[in-house]
């Protein structure tokens, strides 16, 4: 393949080329998004199914400090199926619902302030955090309430465990 090949591949920008751009403002920043997505790469990647790839730009503005970020995004969505705004608002979303859960960890079982690093016992605790807010989802209290009724009562605590798993 050689010279020729590479010259053919980035001879300008890929004849598919499909672009979009989200403007997000909140929470004292700014936050810029653009996606570059084709499919001429995918038959590129050894991997199964993929049939878009993408360049998601991020401009972010917080208290006048300015970053930059560039992460690489693949999807088994054709263009048929997604156009490039698609891809863009699953990554944010994918951010949204990561971020969503992070702060109930955190809120409700103090995550952050944990001293636990050391081999598994980090995703271990965090597999049981998760199985916690799983089993509280019905419950129309805070996480820190309802540890706190549950620890009072441990019986109701280990019912709706059981309850939860079987």
């Amino acid at each position: 393949m050689g010279d020729t090949h590479a010259a053919a591949i980035c001879d300008g920008p890929p004849p598919d080329l499909a672009v979009a751009r989200t403007l997000d403002k909140g929470h004292g920043r700014i936050e810029t998004r653009d996606i570059a997505a084709s499919s001429e790469l995918a038959g590129y990647l050894d991997w199964p199914g993929v049939a878009q790839v993408g360049r998601i730009h991020r401009i972010r503005e917080v208290a006048g400090k300015v970053s930059h970020e560039t992460v690489y995004v693949i999807t088994s969505l054709t263009r048929e199926q997604a156009s490039a705004d698609v891809p863009l608002a699953l990554n944010r979303q994918h951010w949204s619902i990561a971020n969503s859960l992070h702060w109930r960890r955190d809120t409700g079982f103090a995550e952050d302030a944990s001293k636990i690093r050391c081999g598994n016992a980090p995703q271990a605790l965090a597999s049981l955090r998760n199985t916690v807010l799983r089993l509280l989802r019905p419950f129309p209290i805070p996480t820190r309430a309802a540890r706190q009724v549950f620890a009072e009562n441990r019986r109701r605590a280990t019912d709706l465990a059981l309850q939860g798993f079987l």
